[in-house]
């Protein structure tokens, strides 16, 4: 049960910071946190991460609901199966799945607001990136890739071991 507290945490956190955006800062308002390293920056999502499959909300509503039910029994399992790590990390990316499909299905696009820009020289040469606009739901999802790659590599380690 508690897993399924975390994935609503993880989902209210973004649907309640995505609301002070859509009703604080008008589209393309951009306030500076950390000058113009970090910018809160309201912005709107048609599609996937960085931008891909514009306009494709359907697809992107089936997929989600598919891939909910889908963690949801993966999630039992590995709870059942006595893992720690791994429902954690499956909590993160249900809660982050949920807070984007929430967005899409009631108003066809994902609200964005998190901005990092890096500006620095490498070897003589100014670089400048602006890292792709993303929201709470996209880094519950990251950190709970990140996890499963954590617990998978400390699951081949023991069975390497054979433990």
């Amino acid at each position: 049960m508690r897993y399924y507290v975390y994935a609503f945490i993880a989902l209210l956190l973004d649907q309640v910071t995505k609301w002070f955006i859509v009703n604080r800062l008008v589209l393309g308002e951009t306030r500076p946190v950390i000058g113009e390293f970090f910018e809160i920056t309201s912005h709107r999502n048609r599609g996937a991460a960085f931008g891909i499959l514009q306009d494709q909300r359907w697809f992107f509503i089936v997929i989600t609901l598919l891939v909910a039910v889908g963690i949801t029994i993966f999630l039992r399992k590995s709870f059942k199966e006595g893992k720690k790590l791994l429902p954690v990390a499956l909590s993160l990316l249900l809660g982050g799945a949920l807070g984007n499909f929430v967005d899409r299905a009631l108003f066809g696009e994902v609200v964005d607001f998190l901005k990092f820009r890096f500006q620095f020289n490498w070897l003589g040469s100014p670089i400048d990136y602006t890292y792709p606009i993303f929201n709470i739901a996209d880094s519950a999802i990251c950190i709970g890739v990140a996890l499963i790659f954590i617990d998978s590599f400390v699951s081949w380690r023991r069975e390497k071991r054979g433990v």
